[in-house]
């Protein structure tokens, strides 16, 4: 029986950047129904190398097969004529269409709205990711539009399916049905090229793993027969550390108290909150886990002041600021790292040191109106330097930064303004083994200083590594918070995706999807 020709092959690829050379001398191969994992750090390169196989970066040396022949890729369009279709880590949707019509821009024959409108129910229905084709992508919150990426490539039957962290914001029981369609495309001779900082989830999924480390090819392996331990062993090269939560030396007194906050969605998609009721204290990392959809954009709105809710819904340290604004909460010590880091936490275009003025300029940045840019530049510095951000200096674009380090500096940027309260949304999506390890300790240190933190995530793992209570937001509702010890990840992923009871009425709650 002859041997199936590589369904792709990368030969001796090199791409360079003035500051930095992304992709030197990368040799890769992937077989018809193979799942191949592209393990590394942030920063080693894997997404400009998925970016040059879709056509959407030119490499400048070295040459890519298909199917035995050499072709010169020159854009995605006819990356999706050959069969190549790719799910990227961070979205291109059109924010005013609808979820059909983002869909019909990537199809390159013709199409009818209605007809293509129920081929993406059946398809997101097929593969667990349920969409509504007509709703707004800006109605949508950040899971439901990775939805959207995923099935728009799924529907151009690809014969290579490249996904960038594709897992990120779905439940465990979406991720299984994902895996379980992945082996059906696998067994059907689609090949898959798998980026994720999900250890387990290589280890389950994947056939084989090419690692990379500093835009080099540094090893490779069999998943199946590594640990997730020695998998991140050869992605950073050095040992994964474990994050230390001491108990908290000092008076555990309330900082963040929020008092039966309702607030109806003036959006007609979003999600009503219902009596919510927490409190935070000092020393203190409260998780809030639930999937994307059921209050968490509201709740978070809330919080940091960019919804002003009732007056005494909301106060810190026994101060009403319900009704203050986003600014003035943060003049009294609440500070807010968004999970949107390009446009929200960061202005892409601008260097570090001038993001560092939308929050830290209270730090003596300004005075009469004037910007002092040298401070904002010692800052930056101070910020990249203190929290291990690799980029090539302050006045590096925020853009032009991994996930992971651009994260690193807005969290160190926050921490730096020596906050009562930090409220923390999604803190490592994303975010490679190494980094979210970092990230994690660096919340950690902070809460046993006295600052009471509220993160919001939709990684179990991570919410049982870092918090010390944890709560269930569904459907607008706010189980109430547990002791880290007195709960497990199966309850919580079941309050997630399913019902949970509310202890205050008896009212059933059910989660969206």
């Amino acid at each position: 029986m002859s041997t199936p020709e590589p369904r792709l092959q990368l030969l001796h690829i090199t791409k360079r950047y003035p500051s930095v050379v992304a992709n030197s001398d990368i040799s890769l191969t992937v077989m018809p129904g193979e799942i191949h994992a592209i393990l590394g750090e942030n920063g080693a390169g894997k997404s400009t190398l998925m970016k040059i196989i879709y056509g959407a970066v030119k490499a400048d040396e070295g040459e890519v097969m298909w199917n035995g022949h050499q072709v010169a890729i020159a854009n995605p369009a006819q990356a999706r004529k050959l069969g190549i279709g790719m799910v990227f880590q961070h979205f291109s949707l059109f924010e005013t269409l609808t979820v059909v019509e983002n869909i019909a821009l990537v199809l390159d024959e013709a199409f009818d709205l209605p007809a293509l409108a129920k081929r993406v129910i059946e398809v997101s229905e097929r593969y667990g990711l349920p969409l509504d084709p007509f709703r707004l992508v800006h109605s949508l919150s950040v899971g439901e539009r990775q939805r959207v990426e995923i099935v728009r490539c799924l529907l151009q039957d690809p014969k290579l399916l490249i996904l960038d962290e594709p897992t990120s914001v779905l439940t465990p029981q979406a991720v299984l049905k994902l895996f379980d369609t992945l082996r059906t495309l696998a067994a059907e001779g689609v090949s898959i090229l798998y980026i994720s900082h999900k250890l387990h989830e290589i280890k389950a999924l994947c056939d084989s793993a090419t690692i990379m480390r500093g835009g080099k090819v540094t090893g490779n392996a069999t998943p199946r027969d590594e640990t997730p331990a020695s998998l991140a062993r050869m992605m950073i090269g050095r040992e994964l550390p474990v994050c230390e939560a001491p108990p908290f030396i000092g008076e555990s007194r309330p900082v963040l108290q929020v008092s039966g906050l309702s607030l109806p969605s003036d959006d007609p998609f979003g999600t009503s909150l219902k009596d919510i009721s927490l409190t935070v204290h000092a020393g203190e990392i409260l998780g809030i886990a639930g999937i994307s959809g059921n209050g968490q954009a509201e709740l978070l709105a809330a919080l940091s002041g960019e919804t002003p809710v009732a007056r005494d819904a909301i106060c810190l340290e026994g101060a009403a600021i319900g009704h203050l604004d986003a600014g003035r909460r943060r003049d009294r010590g609440l500070v807010f790292v968004p999970e949107e880091r390009l446009g929200r936490g960061a202005v892409p275009s601008l260097s570090l040191a001038r993001n560092a003025l939308l929050t830290a300029h209270r730090q003596g940045m300004k005075r009469l109106g004037l910007v002092s840019y040298a401070k904002a530049r010692a800052f930056a510095e101070q910020c990249i330097a203190r929290f291990d951000v690799r980029c090539g200096g302050a006045a590096s674009a925020a853009r032009s930064l991994s996930g992971g380090n651009l994260q690193k500096f807005i969290v160190g940027r926050e921490i730096m303004l020596s906050p009562k309260v930090m409220i923390v949304a999604q803190p490592t999506w994303g975010v490679d083994v190494g980094a979210a390890a970092f990230l994690r300790q660096t919340l950690l240190d902070l809460s046993r200083t006295g600052v009471a933190i509220l993160v919001v995530s939709e990684e179990l793992e991570e919410l049982f590594e870092i918090s010390d209570r944890i709560a269930v937001l569904a459907a607008g509702k706010l189980a109430e918070p547990e002791p880290k010890a007195a709960t497990n990840a199966e309850k919580v992923g079941l309050q997630m995706s399913g019902l949970f009871t509310a202890a205050q009425s008896g009212e059933s709650v059910h989660a969206s999807a």
